[in-house]
């Protein structure tokens, strides 16, 4: 912090727990998403993005190397990339992103990430020079890219899955965090923004549902056989047919293809009991319909 000051004598203290940006850390990173922040690391300065490869993101949150405040995988190239736009630009501290990993076929989000970094977003919030298939950012505004841009630069180390070789880049990069993307010279600082979240709807607890007028569904799992068997019934209890299958996905995709169910849901909880039917026999737990 002694360091942070001589360079940037106009920031003065550090931000008390009641002011806004002390507030806001507290509740950081805004936007949810499947990464660790590393314990004690909020203040760290180096982000990793792992794109496809999620196993290297757990083994580099296990080797937690000092400077490494955030890491994990981003898989597309559109809402991966908007929320490490909006996780980034509420964190003044974070100066670098490393991308590395496997690169997700198709979508090229470490790709995209890139040319982000060098060209920004075209009129239409297309990222610019992306290989991507739908590179379009719908949830961040020209002004969050280009505070992202201005805020970091971004490590090209797509391909390596070596956990030791990129927390020794995180090491390197601890000294040197203040150029932006594409430039030689000093990143702007960039006052934290508060991005544009989507509302939050609390859910309710649900009530007793309505009898669907197609009828209903017994769920058997047969191991022995290797099958899950279904039987529907109308709700005068008459058989109709047995479906059997030997996953859940197949199972409800054939009941909603052939119109067997007429309530969105019905049709929620026969994927829900199916999951569960198809788990139990991976697992080797009883199964119990409606059970918890």
């Amino acid at each position: 912090m002694n360091r942070f000051h001589e360079a940037f004598p106009e920031k003065g203290k550090p931000d008390s727990p009641g002011s806004g940006i002390g507030a806001r850390a507290a509740q950081w990173p805004p936007v949810a998403g499947e990464y660790v922040v590393l314990r004690g690391n909020r203040g760290r300065h180096v982000a990793v993005s792992t794109l496809a490869s999620p196993d290297l993101a757990d083994e580099l949150a296990r080797l937690a190397p000092k400077d490494l405040c955030i890491v994990g995988k981003t898989e597309t190239e559109n809402i991966g990339i908007d929320k490490i736009i909006q996780n980034t630009i509420t964190n003044p501290s974070i100066h670098a992103l490393i991308v590395a990993g496997r690169e997700p076929e198709g979508h090229r989000s470490g790709a995209t990430l890139l040319a982000l970094c060098e060209k920004g977003v075209d009129e239409k919030m297309r990222v610019i020079g992306s290989p991507g298939r739908r590179p379009v950012l719908k949830n961040v505004s020209r002004q969050e890219v280009e505070a992202f841009r201005s805020q970091v630069r971004v490590i090209d180390m797509i391909g390596c899955e070596d956990a030791g070789a990129i927390a020794e880049k995180v090491r390197d990069l601890a000294g040197n965090m203040h150029l932006s993307c594409g430039t030689t010279t000093i990143a702007s600082t960039v006052k934290p923004l508060a991005p544009k979240l989507a509302e939050v709807v609390q859910a309710e607890e649900t009530t007793a549902p309505e009898l669907d007028r197609k009828g209903y569904f017994v769920i058997l799992p047969l191991p022995e056989r290797g099958i899950i068997s279904v039987e529907h019934y109308a709700n005068d209890n008459t058989l109709l047919r047995r479906i059997e299958g030997k996953d859940a996905r197949s199972l409800y995709h054939t009941i909603i293809r052939n119109g067997w169910v007429s309530q969105l849901s019905h049709a929620a909880y026969l994927g829900k009991e199916l999951e569960r039917a198809a788990l139990s026999m991976k697992l080797a737990f009883p199964y119990r319909q409606d059970g918890f």
